[in-house]
């Protein structure tokens, strides 16, 4: 006779850790880059949206709050308050004068780079850090987090 309850308390496991774990690594990230970084941090549905802007240029406010899984008005507020800062542009489109296009400005981009440069510099000290079997499983891992991350994203939809 199988014990059927065997997997699902492994699956349990790990989505309780990964629970734990993603978002504590997250912060720990936030507040290292913070710490160093000479310009105050966006808030995160700012951060969030330029991030977004800046892999899809030319995005409108509606595939932004369908990618970020947002209100369209909250992305409108955001896209606002990062133009008037200097950070999005609006571009009207050519055929449809109600939709705009959004472009991260120079200065986003550079400050983007600027966080991810640090960003990437703290973890590769982290993961110096680590054993080479920790390495590799991290590494092995990278994959089925994507494909976790897809399929989050797509529940939410």
């Amino acid at each position: 006779m199988s014990d059927t309850s065997a997997p699902s308390r492994g699956t349990d496991r790990v989505a309780s850790e990964l629970a734990a774990c993603l978002p504590a690594l997250h912060r720990a990230l936030d507040r290292r880059v913070g710490s160093t970084y000479p310009l105050p941090k966006p808030p995160e549905g700012q951060l969030l949206l330029l991030k977004f802007v800046a892999q899809q240029e030319g995005a409108t406010v509606r595939e932004a709050a369908e990618a970020l899984l947002m209100k369209p008005n909250n992305v409108s507020a955001l896209v606002s308050q990062l133009t008037a800062q200097g950070l999005l542009e609006r571009r009207q489109d050519s055929a449809d004068k109600r939709v705009a296009h959004l472009y991260p400005t120079a200065t986003a981009r550079r400050r983007l780079a600027e966080v991810r440069d640090l960003e990437t510099a703290y973890l590769a000290e982290a993961l110096d850090a680590l054993t080479d079997g920790e390495m590799d499983a991290l590494g092995s891992a990278l994959g089925a987090l994507t494909s976790l991350t897809r399929h989050l994203h797509a529940a939410a939809h």
